[in-house]
């Protein structure tokens, strides 16, 4: 029998992977209670480069912007609380979009920041890396 991974997981594998994480979920295996770090009304902020992406996650909405459009689009998603972060799924342009957040320091690559949180943005087949922080939860140095 095959088993399959729900994109949640097999996101956050990818993402503790590209950011050290030794392959397993940190904390204790033994905790079953969903990821809570973040509270369903807080607004999440996300900057992603090579291709330049970010936006903000907010009332179940992601607002996705690009170089080639700064306003955005609005993303109806759903949130999802596993064990180690959240992911955010939905639609965008005919594609199938998913949001995965991790805690972890994230670097954005262009400057001293550091970010409290590893955001992977999977949209259709293109998988994108990022960083997220929220108003409680900012980003550090830099600028």
């Amino acid at each position: 029998m095959t088993r399959r991974l729900c994109p949640f997981t097999l996101m956050l594998t990818m993402s503790l992977s590209a950011c050290g994480g030794g392959g397993g979920v940190p904390g204790d295996s033994e905790d079953r209670a969903p990821f809570h770090a973040l509270a369903t009304d807080e607004a999440v902020k996300v900057t992603g480069t090579e291709p330049f992406w970010g936006g903000e996650i907010s009332g179940g909405h992601f607002t996705y912007t690009t170089p080639e459009n700064p306003g955005g689009f609005d993303v109806p998603v759903s949130r999802f609380a596993g064990r180690g972060g959240l992911s955010f799924s939905g639609e965008a342009e005919g594609k199938a979009l998913t949001l995965a957040i991790t805690p972890g320091e994230c670097s954005d690559g262009m400057s001293d920041r550091k970010y409290p949180f590893v955001v992977t943005l999977r949209l259709g087949d293109e998988l994108r890396q990022g960083c997220g922080w929220t108003a409680r939860q900012a980003p550090v140095g830099g600028e």
